[in-house]
């Protein structure tokens, strides 16, 4: 039997995007197999409720529930850290190494990790989310060296509601926001459609689209020792990026 590749995905409790994209980026690769737990996400906005969602404390206690199907890596397939600070997910790391003794990652720090090894520094950027939310996430890049060009957001406090939105509701967002010419676009939420549109955009605008979904998948498939780039059909981030 070949040896199988577990990744373990951590969930927005309200998320129906993120779990079928995921399988069907890694439909392609047998070996390698997602495998997801939840915990209580429905709003995101800067009240004090919604940002208590994101307390590690419940984070840990999904990722515990995970590493009994003994997967290879951890992530938070999720982008509170883009409002948070991406310290944020740093710490969060650390902690369900150190709890679950599995090595982690999160869909933000490899959106960044690709932003570092492309050279990007000018940005494009789609969400669903609140002004609010967006001001954070743009004044957080801005701070750690990369400048969002253009921008694109649907003022939605969601969650569920993020994965109402049509791929070509997303592929228009693009489209606004490469009028900037950004050095590359994030599709920045997990329960948007994003992965779905960004081969097709990256032929019509020419420029890379990295959906954090698909980002989620890169690293974990790097940190469990799996080639990335096995993975067809989804985008330049597979193909290119090293």
């Amino acid at each position: 039997m070949t040896k199988r590749v577990l990744l373990g995905m951590l969930t927005p409790s309200s998320n129906t995007v993120l779990e079928p994209v995921t399988s069907a980026i890694l439909a392609g690769v047998p070996d390698v197999t997602a495998h997801f737990g939840r915990f209580r996400v429905t709003e995101i906005s800067m009240n004090s409720c919604a940002l208590g969602q994101f307390e590690n404390e419940p984070i840990l206690a999904a990722a515990n529930l995970l590493a009994d199907a003994k997967v290879n890596v951890i992530s938070w397939n999720g982008t509170s850290s883009g409002w948070l600070g991406f310290d944020s997910d740093v710490k969060l790391c650390e902690e369900i190494k150190a709890h679950t003794g599995v090595p982690a990652n999160t869909s933000v720090l490899a959106l960044n990790e690709i932003f570092e090894i492309t050279g990007v520094k000018r940005f494009g950027l789609v969400t669903p989310y609140l002004d609010e939310i967006q001001e954070k996430i743009i004044a957080n890049y801005a701070r750690s060296g990369f400048e969002c060009v253009g921008e694109q957001h649907l003022k939605d406090r969601g969650n569920f509601s993020f994965s109402e939105y049509t791929e070509e509701r997303i592929a228009e967002l693009i489209r606004t926001v490469a009028k900037s010419k950004p050095q590359a676009i994030s599709v920045f939420c997990t329960n948007m459609r994003g992965a779905l549109v960004a081969e097709r955009m990256e032929r019509e605008l020419g420029i890379p689209i990295y959906d954090t979904v698909a980002t989620s998948v890169w690293k974990s498939m790097k940190m469990a020792g799996a080639d990335p780039k096995r993975i067809k059909g989804w985008g330049r981030l597979f193909t290119e990026v090293g």
